[in-house]
C-alpha cells in the first residue's frame, strides 16, 4: 500500500482537477483590467521568474556542500519541491494562505481551490495594480523554496519518499497558516502590526526552526563531518540565489515603484556587508578566508534583510548584514561543538539570520526602537518567540507522523552507499 499511495494521491488530484468548477477564462473579459498597471505587471512577471530561479540556486548551493555520493539526491530534494508544491498550491495551498480568512489563522481552502475564481478576481488588496492570478503565482515561488530550505538540515540521511510526505504536511500545516497570519489583511499577525516585508518569519524563521527540529529528531549521520563535493557548485548557487533574491525582496513591493527600488538597494547592500563581514571575521579568528565562508555570509545577509527590506534605510541595511553575519558565524561555531547534526547549518544561517532580521526590523523601521518607539519592537520579539516555539512543536509532530507512515531515516548501509545510488540509482 505504501508503494502505491503516492500514485493514488496523484490520480486523486488529477481527477478532482478535472471536475473542479472552473470555466475557461478570457483576459479580454477581466472586469478589473482597467485597474492594472502594465509596468507593474511586467516587473512582477520578472520577479516571479527570479524567485523561481532561487530554488535551482539552492539546489546547487546545497548540492556542492554535501559528499559526492549525495549530490544528486540533495539537489533533487530542491527540484522536486518545484513540482510537488506547485500542484499542492494550485489544489489547496493558495486558498489556505490567501483565501477568505477563518479566524485570522488560515484561509478557507474552498475559496480558491484548484485556482477557482483566481483569474478575473479582484486584485489582492496589497497588490492592487496586478492581476490576482499573478499575485498567486508570485506567492507560489515562496511556498516552493521554504520546505526546500529545510533539506540542508537532514541532508545525506532521509528517505526520498518520506521527504515528499513531509514537505506536503509542512506546507499545509505550517507554511500556509503562517503566510495567512502574516500577509493577509485579516491575518492575526498582520492585524496586530507585525512587520515582515518579504518572508523573514514566513520563510526563513519557519524553515530554520523546522531544520533545527529535524536535525534533533533524526539525530546525527553515521559519518559526520563535511566533505564538500563541489565548491564551484556552492559559488554558482550563491550567485543564482543573490540574483533571484532581487525578485524575492523587490518583488514584494508588488509594483515597479519607489518601494521596490528601496528593497533592491537594501538587499544588495545587506548581502554585500554580510559576505565581507563573514570573511573578515574568519580572518580575525585566525581562519583562512574561504569561498564557502563568503557564500554563506552572502546568503545570511540576504536572509536577514528579507523582513526589513522595505522598511529600513540603506545605511541600516549595512548594519543588519554585518550583525547577521557575526551572529550566524558564531552560531555555526557553537553548533559544531554540539551533537546537533544540522548538516548544512540551516538553522544558524536561515533561522538565526531571519531572527536577526526580524529584531532589526523592530529596531530600524520608522516605528522602531531606534526612533524612540518600543511597541513595534515588542511585537516583533513576541511574534518571533511564539512563531519559533510553534513551528518547532508543529514540525516535531509532523516528523513523528511522517516517520510512522514512512520511516524517515535511510538504512545504515544505504547511508554508507550514498543516497544517489540507494534512493535514485544514479551517480555523478
Amino acid at each position: 500500500m505504501r508503494k502505491i499511495f503516492p500514485f493514488l494521491v496523484i490520480c486523486a488530484v488529477a481527477v478532482v482537477g478535472l471536475i473542479a468548477p472552473e470555466t475557461p477564462f478570457s483576459p479580454s473579459d477581466d472586469p478589473f483590467a482597467s485597474s492594472y498597471n502594465s509596468g507593474d505587471i511586467a516587473w512582477m512577471l520578472t520577479a516571479t521568474a527570479l524567485v523561481l530561479l532561487m530554488t535551482p540556486g539552492l539546489a546547487f548551493f546545497y548540492g556542492g556542500m554535501v559528499r559526492k555520493k549525495n549530490v544528486i539526491s540533495t539537489m533533487l530534494q530542491s527540484y522536486v519541491s518545484m513540482a510537488v508544491i506547485t500542484c499542492l498550491w494550485v489544489a489547496v495551498g493558495f486558498s489556505m494562505a490567501f483565501g477568505d480568512s477563518l479566524g485570522g489563522i488560515v484561509g478557507n481552502p474552498l475559496s480558491h481551490g484548484f485556482f477557482t475564481n483566481v483569474f478575473g478576481h479582484e486584485p489582492f488588496p496589497l497588490a492592487p495594480t496586478i492581476p490576482f492570478a499573478l499575485f498567486a503565482l508570485f506567492q507560489l515561488k515562496f511556498a516552493i523554496i521554504t520546505p526546500a530550505l529545510i533539506t540542508g538540515a537532514f541532508a545525506e540521511r532521509v528517505r526520498f519518499r518520506s521527504y515528499l510526505l513531509f514537505i506536503v504536511l509542512f506546507t499545509l500545516v505550517i507554511y500556509t497558516p503562517l503566510a495567512h497570519m502574516t500577509w493577509h489583511p485579516d491575518g492575526l499577525l498582520f492585524q496586530w502590526g507585525v512587520l515582515d516585508f518579504a518572508g523573514g518569519t514566513v520563510v526563513h524563521i519557519s524553515a530554520g526552526v523546522a531544520a533545527l527540529a529535524s536535525a534533533i529528531y533524526l539525530k546525527g549521520r553515521t559519518e559526520p563531518g563535511h566533505e564538500p563535493a563541489r565548491i564551484t557548485y556552492v559559488l554558482l548557487g550563491t550567485g543564482l540565489l543573490w540574483f533571484g533574491w532581487i525578485g524575492f525582496n523587490a518583488g514584494s513591493a508588488f509594483g515597479a515603484n519607489a518601494l521596490s527600488v528601496l528593497a533592491l538597494a537594501t538587499t544588495t547592500t545587506a548581502s554585500a556587508s554580510a559576505a565581507a563581514t563573514y570573511v573578515l571575521f574568519d580572518l580575525a579568528m585566525g581562519r583562512k578566508p574561504s569561498a564557502m565562508g563568503l557564500s554563506i555570509g552572502a546568503v545570511v545577509g540576504l536572509v536577514a534583510i528579507t523582513p526589513a527590506a522595505g522598511f529600513v534605510s540603506v545605511a541600516h541595511s549595512l548594519c543588519i548584514g554585518t550583525l547577521a553575519a557575526l551572529a550566524s558565524n558564531l552560531m555555526i561555531q557553537w553548533r559544531s561543538r554540539t551533537s546537533i547534526d544540522d548538516t548544512l547549518d540551516v538553522f544558524p544561517s536561515h533561522g538565526v539570520g531571519g531572527m536577526v532580521g526580524m529584531l532589526m526590523t523592530g529596531i530600524f523601521a520608522p516605528e522602531g526602537l531606534w526612533y524612540g518607539h518600543t511597541e513595534l519592537f515588542t511585537k516583533e520579539v513576541t511574534a518571533l518567540v511564539l512563531i519559533s516555539m510553534g513551528v518547532f512543536a508543529a514540525t516535531w509532530g509532523l516528523l513523528w507522523v511522517t516517520d510512522r507512515v514512512a520511516p524517515l531515516r535511510v538504512l545504515a548501509e544505504d547511508e554508507a552507499l550514498g543516497l544517489d545510488l540507494s534512493q535514485h540509482s544514479e551517480k555523478l
